[in-house]
């Protein structure tokens, strides 16, 4: 094989904000229950950023503790792909404020809006600016404060979703080309805009000039979910020829816990290998798959030379996988 650059994952890291809030007190607020919301999601709490606390900053925590895992200091960095939908202002890029205060002088530095997709979007764009050459060391950060765009009045949305930061450092490394190289081996991208109307928020500058709520079919949503997310897994295996036998872990979107159950038994991956931190984090859209994927680091079911899979599918639709050795 010709030798290739790969995007090799240096180190990870997270940041969840100090207030949690359980199904206990959100049945307080709305005609809900724990028992109710544990039924139909798995979630028990999740965290809510605090009264100006914002999604650069929740960013910011998560990109340090990601490049101290990796034994980097910022100036390393030259680029920083931030996977977020709720920036901290219509414009700059929120990518540019953690950039700042990061101390990184160089490169670029952008938003990607994929939703709940948007850090395996993240990855999939910026392993291809590593592949090319034109970035040597980037930053793929998923964060959000969905807290700030949640109708606290209905029940069928406010219980699930949280906030939260994680962040990856990427490293170009010299491979071989084949399946033993450790980094990204293979990414699949999927949208559908025919489902818009699924998952959304109803507001916007150019639309209504104001922020708007999260609106949700939640059976709809579900039943696209399985089938779609099975289908990116069955192409990044495809394409690299790996078995899902084969497969160490797969960290998915944490959306929801049946999905989550469902996708893995489609794809023929044991349950025990399913990284699940939906419970304690609620669904934080492009946060998830970087803060699962720190948590399992971190406690060691993940290490060196271990194939990961991901995987997500946010609002749009959008939905992509990818797979990679650690």
């Amino acid at each position: 094989m010709t030798g290739v650059i790969r995007s090799v994952i240096a180190g990870c890291g997270s940041y969840l904000p100090e207030r949690v809030l359980t199904n206990q007190e959100l049945a307080a607020r709305v005609d809900t229950s724990d028992e109710w919301i544990v039924a139909r999601s798995g979630i028990r709490e999740r965290r809510i950023a605090a009264e100006g606390e914002t999604t650069s900053q929740l960013a910011i925590r998560a990109a340090e503790r990601a490049l101290k895992a990796a034994g980097l200091t910022a100036d390393a960095v030259d680029l920083i792909v931030l996977a977020t939908a709720t920036p901290d202002l219509t414009f700059p890029a929120t990518a540019t404020r953690v950039q700042a205060e990061l101390g990184i002088r160089k490169g670029f530095a952008f938003d990607l809006q994929a939703v709940c997709s948007g850090f395996v979007y993240a990855l999939a764009t910026a392993d291809n600016f590593i592949r090319l050459g034109q970035a040597s060391c980037a930053l793929v950060i998923g964060a959000e404060t969905f807290s700030r765009i949640l109708d606290w009045t209905d029940r069928t949305t406010c219980v699930l979703f949280g906030d939260g930061a994680g962040a990856l450092v990427l490293k170009a490394a010299p491979g071989r080309g084949d399946n033993s190289d450790r980094g990204i081996l293979a990414t699949k991208l999927h949208a559908d805009g025919r489902q818009h109307d699924l998952l959304y928020v109803d507001g916007g500058p150019s639309a209504t000039q104001t922020t708007g709520h999260l609106r949700m079919s939640g059976r709809e949503v579900f039943r696209h979910a399985v089938g779609n997310l099975a289908g990116a897994i069955g192409e990044v295996l495809a394409v690299t020829g790996i078995a899902a036998a084969d497969i160490d872990w797969l960290v998915p979107h944490q959306a929801n816990l049946r999905i989550l159950e469902a996708t893995a038994k489609r794809v023929d991956i044991a349950r025990e290998k399913v990284v699940v931190t939906i419970e304690r984090h609620g669904n934080t859209s492009a946060a998830s798959v970087p803060l699962a994927l720190a948590e399992a680091v971190g406690d060691g079911r993940i290490r060196p030379g271990h194939l990961v899979l991901m995987e997500a599918m946010g609002g749009g639709f959008t939905w992509g996988a990818c797979l990679a050795r650690w």
